[in-house]
């Protein structure tokens, strides 16, 4: 019995791309980190661009995919055009002057499309308690509204320390509800959080 060529080659994994970043500890490369892409090992990949100059004082600072939240694909190139744009300097070929922080926002930006000051890397959803406090809240405004269309509710949340009153107001002014974006008052609903009622 025959067999396809299929079944006897054993399967390529797809490739995954990582974005990658070293330091090289001395007085010419103070400040710099070299910015490249893999689909390989990092660390074997950036031993064999140090070994043929014997370059031993490096370190692996930053190493993480290459991919969008939505799948797709973005480069080396599309990272250090990313911290030019932020008035990185390109100090040559793929050295770029910036810290890894720096360097962990625009990898952020590049995943989500969204554009972060300063260094806001990290990013994350509500919790269900505050989730739960923002539909508490926009319900209220509703029947308000019903009532009044012109009217300007308040709500206080009568939340612990650690709730993160900022954060969720925050979050929710930036992504509010659907209903929320045609009315004129929409803004109410998350720029006044004023006491008068309490979740």
């Amino acid at each position: 019995m025959s067999k396809t060529i299929e079944e006897i080659l054993t399967p390529k994994p797809v490739a995954r791309p990582r974005i990658y970043a070293y330091s090289i500890d001395d007085k010419a490369h103070k400040g710099l980190l070299k910015v490249g892409q893999t689909t390989r090992n990092v660390k074997q990949r950036v031993a064999e661009q140090l070994k043929t100059a014997a370059i031993k004082n490096y370190k692996i600072e930053l190493n993480e995919s290459a991919e969008r939240d939505d799948g797709t694909i973005f480069s080396d190139h599309d990272v250090r055009a990313a911290l030019v744009r932020k008035k990185f300097e390109n100090a040559e070929l793929e050295w770029m002057h910036c810290s890894v922080r720096e360097l962990k926002t625009v990898l952020t930006e590049l995943r989500t499309g969204q554009k972060f000051t300063g260094t806001h890397h990290q990013t994350f959803s509500m919790r269900r308690e505050q989730v739960e406090a923002v539909d508490k809240t926009f319900e209220y405004f509703q029947s308000i509204w019903s009532e009044d269309g012109e009217k300007v509710p308040r709500f206080l949340w009568n939340a612990k320390m650690r709730f993160g009153k900022t954060f969720t107001t925050g979050s929710t002014y930036r992504n509010p509800p659907a209903a929320t974006r045609r009315r004129s008052t929409a803004k109410s609903l998350w720029s006044i959080l004023a006491p008068s009622r309490i979740c």
